[in-house]
């Protein structure tokens, strides 16, 4: 007997490794679709999208596309068809190209701020009339190019879906004049009332979007949507409640919240009639934040919706960063069993600026630049249980707009391949972060982002949680914990900050390995920048977690009495991140 232990114990010991790399998970409630991809109304159709910028729009480009998604191992795409208004040729409302001449520069005008002096203005009118050509060279042509969408996913096996932004705000600038308004949002009666969310803080006309609570706009978005689900070739449906987070005024009333749940059914009532008419399933759910009791405030009762069974999906996220950390499990527990939850990923990590030496430029990365970020993300999300992987705005690393330097950046498609499948992800290189509280492109209110930035005086530490997914022994990778702070004003006499590092309630580690670099380059930014002084840590890839993770960061300075030493010894901590890094790995050559 004592023989058989010792030999248990032994087999156990010699396949840890085994062990925690095929952990077993909950099968996925939608097992085809675990790597999904959103695509919006626009990007096909940009100039770095097309090889000559001055060709006529062909249809091929589309299908050329979504050939780079199948061969990248994407299973579901998401085609968002609208902003206010369709974006493709609809045959039940007005749509972007109605009214639009080729050519017309006025056509343009109003969307963009009356102050704006011409020489800026000339050349942004130059490019959309470029832009809006190419839907009209498909439309002259006699192709509906969400058809051809539908058309190139068939050929390849990829499952069609539909995204409807269900309160889109591009055309904020002039809600009277923008081209991308629809007639509802250009009468101010339609409209919420843009109220900060402290009101002593008054209104805020950049909140002022349709209104849901009028049955106008109800029956409007209906129409659009009852199109296409009926004449178009799709099998799935996603309500984009992050485009943008508004619904009605808050604080909604029961009578409301009802309202937008027997409206939510009377969209399923359409899936569901389009799922016997094909004999195929036609999903329907939302892409939100995941601030339910936000949402149950503006009439979006989340939970009711699912107990209902009118929602298949949820997948949820922040605005413009990415989510790091999510309660997927908690909400889980909210939403049931039934219900499969998707986490997205959205293309910046965070709000902390890095440094492109070339281009000599400081802006905050493109997420999607990193294959390292990629998986980290993923990963997480999957360790706590998400069903699937869904891309929001990937392509937008490629947009010289995002760079600030001018210098084009590849999203790395390939990189997408097995991007859902959590065994697969361990034991490759990951870069962990979180994402910062305040920066552009964000509604505060709903980003779940509250960690960071944070100030610590002497003696004060800071718990940080992050999901991560465990790693298999491997001698060759090891955990590396990059702590990064502001610079700021450094009086005379006063010590450098002295921060420690506890990882998962290790013992506090205050070896730090001063750098400059990024633990993995972004795309074209690899390194800090002056304005930040960053420290590795080493940690112990064995004490990885499945699931939640817990940082500690110390500031270890000596305690100080007074205000002004407190002050002078405190340390603003920017960012943390984690690294699952091969040993001895040089910084790389970013990639363009």
């Amino acid at each position: 007997m004592v023989r058989r232990v010792i030999l248990l114990l032994a087999f156990v010991c010699g396949t840890t490794s085994m062990a925690v790399a095929e952990q077993p998970t909950a099968a996925p409630r939608l097992p085809k679709h675990r790597n999904l991809y959103n695509g919006d109304c626009t990007f096909l159709f940009g100039d770095n999208m097309v090889q000559d910028v001055s060709a006529p729009f062909e249809k091929e480009n589309l299908h050329k596309f979504i050939d780079l998604l199948a061969d990248s191992g994407i299973d579901t795409y998401l085609q968002n068809p609208n902003a206010q208004v369709p974006w493709y040729p609809s045959k039940q409302t007005l749509n972007i190209l109605t009214g639009y001449r080729r050519g017309d520069r006025e056509f343009f005008r109003k969307h963009y701020r009356a102050e704006l002096p011409e020489e800026r203005l000339g050349p942004l009118l130059d490019s959309n009339v470029r832009f809006l050509n190419r839907y009209l060279d498909l439309a002259e042509a006699n192709v509906n190019w969400i058809d051809e969408i539908s058309r190139a996913c068939r050929r390849r096996g990829i499952s069609p879906w539909v995204s409807i932004r269900m309160n889109d705000m591009h055309g904020a600038n002039s809600w009277e004049g923008s081209y991308m308004n629809c007639e509802l949002q250009r009468d101010p009666k339609y409209r919420l009332k843009g109220l900060e969310f402290n009101p002593r803080d008054g209104v805020n006309r950049m909140l002022q979007s349709l209104d849901y609570s009028h049955p106008e706009v109800r029956e409007y978005m209906l129409t659009m949507i009852r199109e296409l689900v009926e004449e178009h070739d799709y099998e799935g449906l996603e309500l984009d409640w992050l485009r943008c987070p508004f619904c009605m005024d808050p604080t909604a009333t029961q009578e409301q919240i009802d309202m937008m749940t027997q409206w939510t059914a009377e969209i399923r009532k359409l899936t569901d009639a389009r799922a016997k008419q094909t004999g195929k399933p036609f999903y329907l759910g939302l892409r939100l934040p995941c601030r339910l009791g936000l949402l149950k405030s503006i009439g979006l009762d989340v939970t009711a919706m699912c107990q209902a069974g009118l929602i298949d999906f949820v997948s949820f996220s922040n605005f413009w960063q990415t989510s790091w950390d999510e309660p997927i499990d908690d909400l889980r527990a909210e939403l049931g069993d039934r219900v499969a939850i998707f986490g997205v990923i959205q293309d910046a990590p965070n709000i902390m600026p890095a440094l492109d030496p070339v281009g000599k430029v400081n802006h905050y990365r493109l997420l999607t630049a990193s294959p390292e970020m990629l998986r980290s993300n993923a990963a997480g999300k999957l360790a706590l249980g998400a069903d699937g992987i869904e891309q929001f705005n990937f392509f937008c690393t490629e947009e010289v707009a995002h760079t600030q330097s001018g210098r084009v950046q590849r999203a790395q498609y390939e990189a997408l391949r097995g991007l859902a499948d959590l065994p697969k992800l361990r034991g490759t290189e990951k870069h962990y972060t979180l994402a910062s509280q305040v920066g552009p492109y964000s509604f505060p209110l709903w980003e779940h982002s509250e960690q960071l930035p944070t100030i610590l005086e002497p003696q004060w530490k800071q718990a940080l949680r992050i999901p991560m997914c465990a790693e298999p022994a491997d001698p060759a990778l090891e955990l590396v914990i990059q702590v990064v702070a502001e610079r700021g004003e450094h009086p005379a006499g006063v010590p450098l900050p002295d921060i420690g590092v506890c990882f998962n309630g290790s013992w506090p580690n205050f070896e730090a390995e001063p750098t400059d670099k990024l633990l993995f380059p972004t795309g074209i930014y690899t390194q800090h920048t002056p304005e930040h002084r960053a420290w590795n840590y080493r940690a112990k890839l064995a004490d990885i977690r499945n699931g939640w993770n817990e940082v500690l960061v110390i500031n270890g300075n000596r305690k100080n009495a007074t205000a002004a030493e407190r002050r002078d010894n405190s340390v603003q901590i920017v960012s943390v991140e984690l690294g699952v890094i091969k040993k001895g790995k040089p910084i790389r050559k970013p990639r363009l």
